[in-house]
């Protein structure tokens, strides 16, 4: 049966309004209740703790010998780094060469350092005068022209900077070698078309571009860095740690020596990590079409969710 062609539809009426039920979350809730109460735990222990000493804390904070610890550990870290840094490049370049011989020197560099030790690479640095007791200048196997005594051409802190930016050369070669491979290779194909050298080509073209993979682990490598330069008290440098370690062993006061060099220790890598934040943010501008948001719009962020998720609860 077929309805005239001026006769309206039957009326049947609005449908009705969805109600929207908010889905509950109760192990949310639960895993808020354990963090608070662990939290409130560990208030009660650093209040009531007569172990820890504040006021001493706070005097081997801003010690001396701690505060010139803090310098010797960032001018570890800074030199170290750029040893790594120029290094890796270098190794990374070797390793992606068609010359065997090169990709094969890059290659044993690599397995040999990240195969051993940092701790035996340090006392192996600071050793060394025993195998090798003088360095020289001259022509291989042939005359000495200018020699000097190892020992002094190379103290606790040369070694100490030695140790610790070759090795960080053979992780970060990695690095830098799987930024490289994540360039399409049609761009240095357009690049030798258009007449450029291999060089101009990764300098101008691939790392540019392999920036973006790069920096989060090389980030990381520089806060790992940081915390790394504790190992370089085996060998009796004074840095952070054994300034603290010194003032422990004088005074007793163990725990608290270690929590004031544990608070630099945090300060430092906490501004290490905005920093890396922030030039992670400068070069993700080409492949995002909008940037992160920065720590403070995160907390804004969350902060109006959480209000706006109790509004509707309510």
């Amino acid at each position: 049966m077929t309805l005239p062609q001026d006769a309206a539809p039957p009326d049947r009426g609005r449908p009705e309004e969805i109600r929207a039920v908010p889905v509950r979350h109760p192990g949310r809730w639960v895993a808020v209740v354990v963090i608070a109460v662990l939290a409130a735990m560990l208030g009660h222990l650093m209040v009531t703790s007569s172990v820890l000493h504040w006021d001493v804390v706070g005097q081997i904070f801003t010690y001396p010998t701690v505060l010139a610890g803090v310098g010797r550990t960032l001018e570890l870290t800074a030199l170290a780094m750029v040893i790594g840094i120029v290094g890796g490049v270098l190794l990374a370049v070797m390793r992606l060469s068609k010359n065997p011989v090169l990709s094969g020197a890059s290659w044993i560099y690599i397995w040999v350092f990240r195969g051993t030790p940092v701790l035996v690479q340090l006392f192996f640095w600071n050793f060394l005068g025993a195998l090798v007791p003088k360095v020289g200048i001259g022509i291989p196997f042939g005359p000495t022209f200018a020699s000097w005594n190892y020992n002094d051409l190379v103290g606790l802190f040369t070694a100490a900077t030695l140790a610790l930016g070759l090795n960080e050369a053979a992780y970060f070669a990695e690095i830098v070698r799987a930024g490289i491979l994540s360039v399409d290779e049609g761009q240095a194909e357009a690049a030798s078309s258009l007449g450029l050298t291999h060089a101009q080509t990764l300098w101008r073209i691939v790392l540019p571009q392999a920036m973006r993979v790069i920096i989060p682990p090389a980030g990381n490598e520089t806060i790992s860095m940081l915390k790394t330069t504790s190992l370089v008290s085996a060998i009796a440098l004074e840095e952070l740690t054994r300034a603290g370690q010194d003032i422990a062993s004088r005074t007793f006061y163990e725990i608290p020596a270690l929590v004031a060099i544990s608070f630099w220790y945090l300060l430092m890598t906490s501004i290490l990590s905005i920093g890396q934040y922030y030039v992670e943010r400068y070069y993700s501008r080409g492949t995002n079409r909008v940037l992160p948001d920065t720590p403070w719009q995160k907390v804004r962020k969350n902060l109006l969710s959480f209000q706006r998720h109790e509004g509707a609860v309510g």
